[in-house]
């Protein structure tokens, strides 16, 4: 497919087809008839080192570009798809108001529904384990105290965006039973808490971007190389206790972070 020489003048050839495809894309939001409009698959690697006249290392960085630029998402042994909805918009100011929690939304569900996309969640495991070093140091537990471990992965439209532990403390899990069920029922592990009458009061999170590990990349369904968030928080009660430590890491195409920061003293 022939590519306009005055506006490729200099670019990288993965650049110019990524230009290309993005300029398609694009175009058929408003074409029904169009080959690549949302959710539709992306022509194969061979079909386009074809197209293009490119070796396949070129056409692999072209998408990777367009991953990057939030277009396309990959899914191992399925292929890549011209992305349906934009990614979850998670607000810090937002997602843990206590409106949600009596509503009957936990915080997943509640952000989901906010980008308009279906949201769903598998429990992968419920059970006690021994903490994590960095986890006890968080909760204010001796090293290898007993926790509960609460594993979920979490969805958006049928897609794996998020896997998700929490750890609470075992005393906590044995005052209140319904932490230790796979559904804890309407707005989550917050809303029990509060119900027993421990108000949160604040959230701590920390949040690193690094590549996926092949375990990672596998409950994820990503790409080889591709990047996820790691988010650690901290949810903190009114006495000052920390009662959940979550360990999330988060397909880093599938979310934007943002944050309110006062800018007083």
């Amino acid at each position: 497919m022939p590519l306009s020489p005055a506006r490729d003048a200099g670019r990288p050839r993965y650049l110019q087809i990524a230009d290309d495809l993005s300029q398609q894309i694009e175009e058929a939001l408003g074409d029904p008839e169009a080959k690549l409009r949302p959710g539709e698959k992306v022509p194969s690697e061979a079909d386009l080192m074809d197209r293009y006249s490119v070796a396949q290392g070129t056409v692999r960085k072209a998408m990777t570009e367009l991953r990057t630029r939030g277009l396309v998402e990959t899914h191992h042994g399925r292929g890549s798809f011209v992305r349906k909805a934009p990614p979850v918009q998670r607000k810090s100011s937002d997602r843990f108001r206590r409106s949600h929690r009596k509503a009957g939304k936990a915080a997943y569900l509640a952000e989901a529904e906010q980008s308009g996309a279906k949201p769903s969640v598998r429990v992968l495991f419920v059970g006690q384990v021994e903490a994590p070093t960095e986890v006890a140091a968080r909760l204010g537990l001796d090293p290898g105290a007993r926790v509960l471990a609460r594993r979920r992965l979490y969805y958006s439209d049928g897609i794996p965006t998020e896997e998700a532990t929490s750890y609470l403390p075992w005393d906590l899990a044995e005052s209140i039973p319904l932490l230790r069920e796979e559904n804890p029922g309407p707005g989550g592990i917050y809303a029990r808490i509060e119900e027993r009458g421990d108000l949160l009061k604040e959230f701590r999170e920390t949040v690193r971007v690094r590549l996926a590990s092949k375990e990672e990349q596998s409950a994820l369904s990503l790409s080889p190389g591709a990047p996820v968030i790691h988010l650690t928080r901290d949810a903190q009660i009114e006495s000052g206790r920390v009662v959940e430590v979550c360990d999330t890491l988060m397909s880093a195409d599938q979310f934007v972070l943002e944050y309110r920061i006062p800018a007083g003293d």
